[in-house]
C-alpha cells in the first residue's frame, strides 16, 4: 500500500575504506559497532528505515545482514529493517525467508527484504554458482522466495533449486505478508520483472533520475498489463548522500571520502576519481546528493516530480567518513530535509 508522503531511510554496505593519507581502515569489529550506533541515532531521529547491503569481500564488514539487523532490532523501536540488497541469486530463498521471518518476530514486525542480482559478483564462485546463469538464477529464486511467502507448506519444482514436496516453512512472520522489494539498476528487464510480479521497486540512482523515467513508466505499464494496480505498488529511490550546512562545506568535506570509496570499494575500483567528476555528479541533474539541506530538498523534489515515489534511502558514511560527520548528516536529513519533503509530497498526493 502506498503512503501519503515520502518515507525516509538510510542504508550502508559497511565498507572498510582505507584512509587516503594514513592507509588505515576501521576493523570489521569497529565498523559493525558503528553501524549499530548509527541505527540507534536514526531511530531516535524519526527516520523510518535502515538497509544493509550484502558483500563477501574483505573490504566490507557485512556478509550476513540478517545477523546485524537482529542486533539492531534489539537496540531500536521503530526502524524498519531490510537488506539493501540481498544477492538473491546466490542465496537459498527458503532459508532466507525463514531468517527474515525470524527477524520479523524479533523486531515486532519490522522486517523487509530488498532482493537484487548484485553488481558485486564474488558470491557466485564463492557459493558454487555460474555467472552465465546470472539472470536465470534470480528469476527462479525470486519466484521461490515468493512461493515460500505464500505457502506454509511449500511444494516447488524448478531448475536451479531442488524440488520440495509439501514441506513446512517455519516460523511464519509476524506481518501477514513479509514485504519483498526488487532492487534494480538500469536494465529494462529488471523493471519488467518487478512489474510482472507486482512487487515494489527500489531504484539505485547512481546517475540522474531522468535516466530512469522511461523505465519506471515501463514498470507501471507492465504491472497493469499483468493485473496489478500500479498505484498500489510502492517505489523507492536511493543513492549516495551527504548533507552539511552549506553546499561548499558538504562537498569539501565529502569529496576525499567519496574519492576513496570509488577508488577502493566499487565492483571494479576505478583509477583516480577527479574533483571535476564529483562536482558534476553533485550538480543539477546529477545523481549524487551532496550539498546543503535546501539543495538536497530541491533534488529530491525533482525525483518526486519524475517518479511520484514513496521512499527515499540515503546511502550514508561512504569511504570511511568519520562517525561524527555521518551522524551530523543524518541529523540534517531528519530535521531539515525530511520534514519539508514529506510536507510537500503529502500535499502533492492529496486527492
Amino acid at each position: 500500500m502506498r503512503s501519503r508522503s515520502v518515507d525516509f531511510g538510510i542504508f550502508t554496505f559497511g565498507e572498510l575504506t582505507r584512509n587516503l593519507t594514513t592507509g588505515e581502515a576501521l576493523s570489521p569489529h569497529q565498523r559493525l559497532k558503528e553501524l549499530i550506533e548509527l541505527a540507534k541515532l536514526a531511530d531516535q531521529a524519526g527516520i523510518g528505515f535502515i538497509g544493509l547491503g550484502e558483500h563477501h569481500r574483505k573490504d566490507f564488514a557485512i556478509s550476513a545482514p540478517e545477523v546485524v539487523l537482529a542486533a539492531i532490532a534489539r537496540e531500536t523501536r521503530n526502524l524498519r529493517l531490510a537488506t539493501a540488497v540481498t544477492v538473491l541469486s546466490t542465496q537459498d530463498p527458503v532459508r532466507l525467508f525463514e531468517q527474515f521471518a525470524t527477524l520479523d518476530l524479533i523486531s515486532d514486525g519490522r522486517a523487509e527484504i530488498i532482493a537484487g542480482r548484485g553488481a558485486f559478483t564474488e558470491s557466485y564462485p564463492l557459493f558454487g554458482y555460474e555467472l552465465s546463469d546470472y539472470d536465470g538464477l534470480f528469476e527462479e529464486k525470486l519466484q521461490l522466495l515468493l512461493a515460500a511467502r505464500e505457502q506454509e507448506q511449500l511444494t516447488w519444482r524448478g531448475t536451479f533449486h531442488h524440488s520440495i514436496d509439501g514441506m513446512d516453512i517455519a516460523p511464519r512472520p509476524l506481518q501477514e505478508r513479509l514485504p519483498v522489494w526488487v532492487g534494480v539498476g538500469g536494465t529494462p528487464a529488471s523493471f519488467e520483472r518487478a512489474g510482472r510480479l507486482g512487487l515494489p521497486l527500489y531504484i539505485a540512482l547512481l546517475s540522474g533520475p531522468q535516466h530512469f523515467a522511461r523505465h519506471v513508466e515501463y514498470y507501471r505499464q507492465t504491472a497493469a498489463a499483468h493485473g496489478h494496480d500500479p498505484q498500489q505498488l510502492p517505489i523507492g529511490t536511493g543513492g549516495h548522500f551527504f548533507a552539511a550546512p552549506t553546499s561548499q562545506q558538504a562537498r569539501d568535506t565529502f569529496y576525499p571520502y567519496y574519492r576513496a570509496y570509488f577508488e577502493q570499494n566499487m565492483p571494479r575500483p576505478a583509477g583516480h576519481f577527479p574533483r571535476e567528476t564529483f562536482e558534476t555528479w553533485a550538480g543539477p541533474g546529477g545523481g549524487l546528493l551532496a550539498g546543503s539541506p535546501q539543495e538536497i530538498i530541491d533534488k529530491l523534489m525533482v525525483q518526486y516530480e519524475i517518479f511520484g515515489h514513496d521512499r527515499y534511502m540515503a546511502q550514508v558514511g561512504l569511504g570511511g567518513l568519520p562517525f561524527a560527520e555521518t551522524a551530523k548528516s543524518i541529523e540534517l536529513l531528519a530535521t531539515e530535509i525530511m520534514p519539508v519533503v514529506q510536507k510537500e509530497t503529502h500535499a502533492a498526493r492529496r486527492p
